[in-house]
């Protein structure tokens, strides 16, 4: 916020105030002249009528026109007389005078109560060594917090907790939000839940003792400026407090005519607006500088813990804020005039300490470029630095030649285009001398594994090994069953390892893959470990790679010489997303379904329609088809108030469904359990699975042709889509029906997108806007580092512009041989925060 610095802008603020608080006087008497009958009121010294013609023959403001003026006279001529007048004449003259100066003060009112009026801010900055303890110390970034005065051993370990050492960690722990009391507002035009800051004088004081606890006294203030009046309370709490004599004393403090600054949220109550517990400076004048560090200003907001308050974290970033200016900038001075950032200092500076809304604005778009533009550095360099590797040689054979050719004549339908295209584009990479690293995106049932069956085969060809990795036993397990449906037809050994593999076949597994007999193996996690030996890989398919880290993808191509890579997603990720995640990669997409597939119809039913859904569930087994019962529990939680998978499989076998076959399905299930549960399903012997979401990826049954999905409220958008794809596998109609147990209007509309849309894009885009990145891909296996700042929604545009200064530099400098300080920073940025996450 800025101090004033014209005196002539302060003058005219003062000649508005001047000029509204005579008409509000005028009013006044007005008022009380009407309030007793037209009588002409006598006061102490003179009646109301010489009072009224007196003021405004001798009042003058710069600020009227001439036009007012000879308004004013006459008003002044018409109450010369008044007293004698007769009371309807009277009453006359006073109603249009009060609409007179009605109208008068509404004219002038406009740069006072709809103009941002501004305070006098005294400057925050920090005095660099008042709270450093060891004043005759050379202070730095890189110093420990326990220089900084007032921290002792116990807020060390608090702030270790938030994972702050030094200064530098404080200085780079932003804001998560602000409390803005930067808008100055006049009573009168404050809203209810709105924070704001006023300069008002107080009208009225009072204190007292809650009679229903002693330990809490209350001060109530009435405040007031020429646009109305509000109500201040402000508790002390504690014995001590309760002292007649201490209430006595802020009384005094906060007497009648003393002008105070107040800072708050603003609430309503039976008798107005109100501001409750908020903070207060007393001023000389309404002109006067607010020495407040809060008061009138944008106050940052950080994640706190126990053992700190936001008051303390706020004093102790204030005494080492002046350190902001040891930062190096590590971006280049072409990028920083290029798209006009302000210098790291700076934005440092300002992020913590803004001073107005616009600074903060620049300081934030600064920080977020500097968090993209690191991420997407890191990843491009990777990719530059990968692509000059030499990767298996591969022979490509015509599409109608070899294993590849062989596969396609074996498969009762044929590749969609949108399928051809991408194994073009797979085949493309893997004729090239450098490795592949591409993601194949594509929605539920598009056919993304047929086409990763094709690639292994190119692998396979050419004498080299393939690896399929899932991120469950379940998937896996669906993916091996798939390969021995065509490749024992072609000729192609095929083995599963899991962590449920028997010590016997396991062995077996290992010394085939070893002596390279063994061509293509499917597994989880368990292809990771050390033991796991290839004779030649060459290729390393990942499956709903989001739920692996580059760390683990890496162990896996790390058993080969520069293999080829193809990860696969069902999950559709926006472009954002996309670039945040797999900037590395080069991304396609399968964006249809095979012919044949009829489109699933969503329903979304009330908690008290559930019985509707179960009778589309019987009509369905009558038809001889099977149906999913999802829920989003095992077991009866006793802080959620759901139906769990458990409780709800012994109703339905029980009661609903027991002329029916039904089973169970949960990830707490023994591995050869849920093996057994979904073979038996997969082969009709079970026409109802209730489950948890351990089939949202990976069962695949035709026959299923109904799902529903109990407190659908409490799943995010793309998931329900994933587990919608369960359904609608074969050629039958089928059906996902929704109970939203919630019945709100935000959860209807929410939910309603399924109904709305099957496109697997544009239900990602808006549950990324719902619920954000983390929540989307799962908080964990997201593979998104932690932003401190950045928004992948809201930030988009500053995301592409990173990525463009980000290839612009590489392409000049691909090893930053020329920018040694910026690939100390880039290294820096991975290992502080990329690193925790799965992207490392």
């Amino acid at each position: 916020m800025e101090e004033y610095s014209d005196k002539s802008e302060q003058r005219n603020l003062e000649l508005f105030d001047e000029l509204n608080d005579w008409i509000h006087l005028i009013q006044k008497a007005l008022t009380i002249e009407a309030d007793n009958g037209f009588r002409d009121l006598q006061g102490r010294t003179e009646s109301f009528s010489s009072f009224f013609v007196r003021e405004i023959i001798s009042f003058r403001s710069s600020l009227l026109s001439e036009d007012v003026y000879k308004k004013l006279k006459v008003l002044s001529n018409a109450f010369k007389d008044y007293s004698i007048k007769d009371t309807s004449i009277k009453r006359r003259l006073v109603i249009d005078a009060r609409q007179y100066f009605d109208r008068l003060r509404k004219d002038y009112s406009y740069s006072v109560t709809t103009s941002t009026p501004r305070l006098r801010l005294s400057k925050l900055d920090a005095d660099e060594k008042s709270n450093i303890r060891h004043s005759s110390r050379f202070i730095s970034i890189d110093s420990s917090l326990s220089d900084i005065s007032g921290i002792g051993i116990k807020m060390l370990q608090t702030l270790a907790s938030l994972e702050l050492y030094t200064i530098k960690d404080l200085l780079l722990y932003y804001p998560r939000d602000y409390v803005d009391y930067s808008a100055l507002k006049r009573i009168g035009l404050l809203e209810e839940g709105q924070t704001a800051t006023v300069v008002a004088t107080i009208r009225r004081t009072s204190s007292y003792t809650s009679p229903r606890n002693n330990n809490l006294s209350i001060l109530e203030l009435q405040l007031e400026d020429n646009t109305g009046r509000i109500k201040i309370t402000k508790f002390f709490i504690g014995k001590r407090f309760s002292n007649r004599s201490f209430l006595k004393k802020q009384q005094s403090i906060y007497a009648k005519g003393t002008v105070v600054a107040v800072s708050g949220l603003v609430k309503s109550n039976k008798f107005g607006k109100a501001f409750v517990d908020p903070l207060i400076e007393i001023l000389e004048n309404k002109y006067s500088l607010v020495k407040s560090k809060s008061i009138g200003r944008l106050l940052p907001i950080y994640h706190l813990t126990e053992g700190i308050s936001a008051e303390k974290l706020r004093s102790y970033m204030r005494s080492v804020l002046y350190l902001a200016r040891d930062f190096r900038d590590p971006l280049p001075v072409e990028i920083l005039n290029s798209l006009e950032l302000l210098k790291k200092p700076d934005a440092i500076k300002e992020i913590h300490q803004p001073s107005n809304s616009e600074s903060l604005a620049d300081a934030r778009r600064r920080l977020v470029f500097d968090e993209f533009f690191f991420l997407q550095l890191g990843l491009l360099k990777r990719r530059f630095e990968l692509e000059k590797c030499n990767a298996p040689l591969l022979s490509i054979q015509k599409e109608n030649d070899g294993l590849v050719g062989h596969f396609l004549t074996l498969l009762p339908f044929s590749l969609t285009n949108s399928q051809k295209e991408v194994l073009k584009q797979i085949q493309s990479d893997l004729s090239l001398s450098k490795p592949m690293s591409r993601l194949v995106q594509g929605d539920v049932g598009s056919g993304k594994t047929v086409v990763a069956i094709a690639a292994l085969l190119n692998a396979v060809e050419s004498g080299w090994q393939g690896a399929l990795m899932a991120p469950t036993e379940v998937l896996a397990q669906q993916h091996y069953l798939m390969l021995c449906q065509w490749l024992p037809q072609l000729h192609v050994s095929v083995e599963l390892l899991t962590g449920s593999t028997p010590l016997k076949d396991r062995k077996r597994i290992l010394d085939d893959l070893l002596a390279g007999s063994l061509k293509i193996i499917v597994g989880t996690h368990a292809l990771l470990e050390d033991k796991i030996l290839f004779s030649r890989l060459g290729l390393v398919v990942v499956d709903e790679q989001h739920r692996f880290g580059v760390n683990q993808r890496n162990l896996l191509l790390n058993k080969g010489l520069n293999p080829h890579l193809l990860t696969m997603t069902a999950t559709p990720i926006p472009r954002t997303l996309a670039l945040s995640i797999h900037g590395d990669l080069n991304v396609s997409q399968i964006n249809e379904l095979p012919p044949g597939r009829t489109p699933i119809k969503t329903l979304l039913l009330q908690d008290s329609e559930r019985e509707v859904a179960y009778n589309v569930i019987r009509e369905e087994i009558e038809l001889g088809h099977q149906a999913y019962v999802v829920l989003p529990l095992v077991e009866v939680s006793e802080k959620l108030e759901l139906r769990s998978a458990i409780d709800v499989f012994n109703d339905l076998s029980m009661n609903l469904f027991k002329d029916y076959s039904v089973a169970l399905l949960h990830g707490r299930m023994h591995s050869n359990d849920k093996k057994s549960i979904i073979k038996r399903f997969a082969n009709k012997e079970i026409q109802v699975l209730v489950s948890t979401t351990v089939i949202e990826v990976g069962v695949d049954v035709s026959e299923a042709t109904v799902m529903v999905i109990d407190h659908a409220d409490r799943f995010g958008l793309a998931q329900l889509h994933q587990l919608r794809g369960r359904v609608g596998r074969g050629s039958n109609s089928s059906k996902c029906i929704l109970i939203d147990t919630v019945n709100t209007s935000t959860s209807k509309n929410r939910l309603e997108v399924l109904v709305n849309s099957t496109d697997g894009f544009e239900i990602s885009e808006i549950d990324l806007r719902l619920r954000g990145p983390g929540q989307v891909l799962g908080t964990r296996q997201s593979g998104l580092p932690d932003f401190a700042l950045a928004n992948l929604i809201e930030d988009e545009n500053i995301l592409e512009s990173a990525r463009v200064e980000a290839l612009k530099l590489l392409k000049k400098d691909p090893d930053l041989n020329h920018n040694i300080f910026l690939q100390k920073m880039l290294d820096d940025y991975w290992d502080r925060v990329v690193s925790k996450s799965q992207l490392n």
